[in-house]
């Protein structure tokens, strides 16, 4: 979402980098090209204006003009303004006794429905008990579509007659999870418009009546400047505790979370980045920052890897890398589990000095080359994909036909995974005393 301001940053920061000695005038003309990349990235006016001052009274200051690295001492300031931007890190509030209300709402398109199941899912893992509220009655098969997500998650769904109103379909809903001990309760209202009177008082019912915890604005990041009105207008009617921002994995530019939070003084609590259930991340100001700054974001990689990836298998797959034992099959199952991480693209960009050249990778490109190398290791037979030195120019062919790709494309695979073998090899002897670490050649097939 940050791509296109990320790219105006670093080549402000690439330019001060050059200068040895920053003056006065060389931090008016960066701060100028940073206020044209915020707001071009429709950040809003005033956002824009409190933040250049924080940086400007900061920058032309001892800390920097004094600085043996001037550059960055500027870039350190801009990350920090950004961060104080942006707010701090809030959780939910699930304290107290159970079941814990989470109210979601916003405009119809916003994505709450998915969001609620999302949520749902990320509160299961905590070891939570989720109850899912249809409580939108207006528009067409919202009820199915949530008891569909419920399904697929195993999650319940509280559903009633449409005829019932939202307000005594939320009431029912807290009396039927206390019942029956759910912990937590999330109530998918109807989208509508902060101008609609009438459906604005049903949510203010709707909050009456079951006292949510939390009452969560589910914002469109695509919608940019109109992202903030609609959230400062909620806020002013209902009052707000938390916002969650979708789609911000899609290409929008990304001024509603650089605006939303300094302009309404609600906290950003998750962000959706992604289509699926479990594409949903905790809002963390600090590890944004960074990557708006091209910094990367290792810790949410950590995260990441901690929960999609077996650790034990890892190891083991470790292990036999550096034996040069690791197989085609092993390295079929570490690329699966990689790609439930998420887009490679992504991925890259949450490492240091990595950002740049993850810009530089259409995703669609990685994503087809996977599936490319996945067809053609399932296609071999368990024996040649654990002893590839079998493959003759019969097998390849066979091979070739059965992935729906060329033989070129299988000798390419193998010519790489050989590669990537033999430096393996030699950093297994590199940590038992050898000398001598390789240039590191590209992964198979990238």
């Amino acid at each position: 979402m940050f791509e296109s301001l990320s790219d105006k940053l670093e080549g402000v920061f690439k330019r001060l980098a050059g200068k040895g000695k920053l003056t006065q005038a060389d931090v008016d003309v960066a701060l100028r090209e940073v206020r044209m990349a915020l707001l071009e990235a429709d950040v809003n006016l005033k956002v824009v204006r409190e933040f250049l001052e924080r940086v400007r009274v900061r920058a032309i200051g001892a800390e920097v003009m004094e600085s043996l690295t001037p550059a960055q001492g500027v870039i350190k300031i801009v990350n920090e303004e950004l961060i104080a931007t942006l707010g701090e890190p809030a959780k939910l509030d699930i304290s107290g006794p159970a079941p814990h209300v989470l109210l979601l709402l916003g405009l119809q398109g916003a994505g709450k429905t998915t969001m609620a199941a999302k949520l749902a899912l990320t509160l299961r893992k905590q070891g939570q008990r989720p109850l899912l509220v249809a409580a939108d009655t207006r528009r067409p098969a919202a009820i199915q579509q949530l008891q569909t997500l419920g399904k697929q998650l195993d999650i319940t769904v509280f559903a009633q007659d449409a005829k019932v109103s939202p307000p005594q379909i939320c009431v029912n809903a807290v009396q039927h999870a206390t019942q029956n001990n759910y912990s937590i309760v999330i109530l998918d209202t109807a989208g509508r418009l902060q101008i609609d009177d009438d459906l604005m008082k049903e949510l203010e019912q709707v909050k009456k009546r079951t006292n949510p915890q939390e009452s969560l604005l589910v914002v469109d990041s695509m919608t940019g400047q109109e992202a903030v009105r609609v959230a400062d207008e909620f806020n002013k009617r209902i009052g707000l505790t938390g916002l969650i921002l979708t789609k911000v994995d899609g290409d929008a530019r990304g001024g509603a979370a650089l605006s939303v939070r300094s302009v309404t003084g609600v906290p950003i609590k998750f962000l959706g980045v992604g289509e699926k259930a479990d594409a949903l991340e905790p809002f963390y100001p600090d590890r944004l920052a960074s990557r708006i700054l091209g910094m990367g974001d290792v810790l949410t990689l950590i995260e990441r890897a901690q929960q999609n990836l077996d650790q034990e298998q890892a190891r083991v797959a470790a292990e036999k890398m550096l034996k040069a034992q690791f197989t085609l099959q092993d390295f079929l199952t570490q690329l699966q589990q990689i790609k439930k991480m998420g887009p490679l693209t992504q991925l890259m960009g949450m490492i240091p000095g990595l950002s740049q050249f993850a810009k530089e990778i259409p995703q669609e490109a990685t994503e087809q080359q996977f599936k490319r190398i996945e067809a053609i290791i399932n296609s071999m037979t368990l024996v040649e994909r654990n002893d590839p030195d079998i493959l003759n120019a019969r097998r390849r062919q066979r091979i070739a036909k059965g992935s729906g790709t060329t033989v070129q494309d299988v000798n390419e695979l193998m010519r790489e995974f050989k590669q990537m073998q033999k430096m393996m090899q030699q950093l297994g002897r590199a940590g038992k005393g050898g000398r001598g670490i390789p240039r590191i050649p590209g992964f198979p097939g990238m």
